[in-house]
């Protein structure tokens, strides 16, 4: 590949453009002046001019040729998971040793004692960041800077370590999560990771290119990545993992609202690929949109033939992206009604289309995409982009053609996406598991407060829009404090926290599985399974629930419960 053909990867003149090819070559021959680059097997990205990206895409490729935006699931006790009382019995003294964990998300503050040794040397294994252009890339991204331990170790001896190794965490969000799951105890800050003596292996993610944004109607600023980067992360923490022979376990705590919700979405399904390789193992943060009021579920009235839904856009909302899902076999279709009372009549769908709606008493402008058969899941998907949508109520009609199951969902985007102050007025808090911990095999956490054994409020809750049964356990995330940029320490809660926790007890895990030839096999449905046979439960609710999954994480159980069952 070409210089030029490399700097296509991160050029804003150059859209990224998402593809499932299954190995057929032949696919990328539909598209002009393109550069190819292959992920793995299954998918690749092709860079075109941003010129091509049109409000015709979807019409042109289908709805998954445009990569998924995702943020970051943010914040807003070890006793409790029974860790330091598994670590009182001598031959049970897991921390992670030989383990990797696995972050893919704002990169970590490597200089942060939490990541050290006692001697000062890093214990991360490696680094990849997306965001630094230089000729140290992995050997199969073509972009980005890898940064070895020995370069790392080699900045923290040095008086200006950015100089040597510039990558740094802005935000916090990478550090933090690393932390939970990975820190060392420090003396005075009343923190310790679950797997102090695992290592890392970190990627920091790159920004969404302004075309995606611009499309899906990000606002400026917002942390946003695409999922292609997300993928061509997986793919190095999973070769990272051979290349060192030890087993990982990965957290992931970015995610979106975008996509089908039920695991059949390209970097969902892949998800559950590797989550079944062993020694890999994939802790996904369940969201924390349970009572954002960004999730509608509606069924078709049989008398009239419709449902209505009544969405509250906020003042100063300048744009947002909405989705609605239909469950199969049933056909869609919707009229709209501005909060002035301008109507626009039925619009019924045809074979893959998108029309641009304007209004005369409002300066609002919707594109509106009917994909029939979205071409991953096969069910039908009206994609609404708002243009400087008008504040108040709109009213949105949801018809019916084939009256089977006559369901639906819509989704608005995730926190950070969009205001606080658009809603739907009867919101439904269930299926509002981000779109990620939707995969059958991966394990999705929600979170509890350890203090009262009383779940986070705002946690995402269950089922999949299919029925699968997520999320799968609950760990401890409320007031969790954990290391931050500046050497400093914070109180952090959310699923994010609850999910750095679990992929901690996931090293845990590995260590005696793997490392110490135990169960050489596992791999994360192994680990999920033995995850809910330790969980605790309360007395007074049936299992598994859409709340709390099949209970609250307790490793000491898990061990408890094989010694009981050998």
């Amino acid at each position: 590949m070409t210089a030029e053909e490399r700097s296509r990867m991160t050029s804003e003149d150059y859209a990224d453009l998402f593809i499932t090819y299954n190995g057929n070559m032949r696919v990328f021959d539909a598209f002009e002046n393109a550069t190819v680059h292959i992920i793995n097997f299954f998918h690749a990205v092709v860079h075109v001019p941003v010129s091509q990206v049109t409000n015709e895409i979807i019409y042109r490729y289908g709805y998954s040729v445009m990569p998924a935006l995702y943020g970051l699931v943010s914040q807003s006790s070890q006793e409790a998971s029974g860790i330091f009382r598994l670590r009182s019995i001598p031959t049970f003294n897991l921390r992670g040793q030989g383990v990797l964990i696995g972050i893919i998300d704002t990169v970590i503050d490597y200089t942060n004692p939490a990541f050290r040794n006692a001697d000062g040397t890093t214990r991360i294994a490696a680094i990849w960041d997306q965001t630094i252009e230089s000729d140290n890339f992995p050997s199969f991204t073509l972009y980005g800077t890898e940064y070895t331990r020995e370069q790392i170790n080699e900045a923290l001896r040095s008086e200006e370590p950015l100089s040597i190794v510039p990558t740094t965490d802005e935000i916090g969000h990478g550090t933090m999560v690393a932390g939970i799951a990975a820190g060392n105890e420090i003396p005075g800050s009343n923190f310790v990771g679950v797997a102090p003596d695992a290592e890392l292996v970190v990627v920091k993610l790159k920004q969404a290119k302004r075309y995606l944004r611009d499309f899906f109607l990000i606002r400026e600023g917002t942390p946003c990545y695409e999922s292609n980067d997300i993928l061509f992360a997986l793919e190095y923490l999973r070769l990272t993992a051979i290349a060192l022979n030890r087993p990982i376990a990965v957290c992931i705590s970015v995610n979106t609202s975008f996509g089908p919700h039920d695991g059949r979405d390209a970097l969902t399904s892949y998800l559950s690929l590797i989550s079944r390789k062993a020694g890999f193992g994939v802790v996904i943060a369940a969201g924390n949109e349970g009572n954002a009021r960004r999730h509608y579920f509606g069924r078709i009235n049989d008398n009239t033939g419709y449902d209505m839904v009544e969405l509250y856009v906020g003042e100063n909302e300048t744009g947002f992206t909405m989705e609605l899902w239909g469950n199969p076999p049933g056909l869609y279709s919707v009229d709209i009604q501005s909060p002035s009372g301008e109507y626009i009549p039925r619009i019924i769908p045809r074979l893959d289309e998108v029309q641009e709606i304007s209004f005369i008493f409002e300066q609002t402008v919707i594109y509106l995409d009917y994909q029939m058969i979205e071409d991953q899941s096969g069910d039908e998907l009206i994609l609404f982009r708002f243009v400087n949508p008008a504040a108040g109520i709109w009213r949105i009609k949801v018809y019916g053609v084939i009256q089977v199951d006559s369901s639906f969902h819509i989704w608005l985007p995730m926190e950070g996406f969009i205001s606080d102050n658009t809603f739907f007025i009867r919101s439904d808090p269930y299926t509002t598991i981000l779109n990620l911990g939707n995969g059958r095999y991966p394990i999705t956490v929600t979170a509890y407060n350890d203090a009262d054994d009383s779940l986070y409020p705002d946690a995402s809750r269950g089922f999949t829009r299919t029925g699968v049964i997520k999320p799968e356990i609950a760990a401890p995330g409320v007031n969790i404090v954990a290391p931050s940029i500046n050497n400093s320490f914070v109180e952090v809660t959310g699923t994010s926290a609850a999910a750095a926790h679990t992929a901690g007890v996931a090293a845990l895990l590995f260590e005696w599985a793997i490392v110490r030839g135990n169960q050489p096999l596992l791999n994360t449905l192994d680990m999920k399974i033995l995850m809910i046979r330790g969980a605790r439960r309360q007395m007074d609710l049936a299992y598994p629930n859409r709340d709390w999954g099949y209970g609250i994480l307790d490793v000491y159980n898990i061990f408890d419960s094989l010694r009981r069952n050998i």
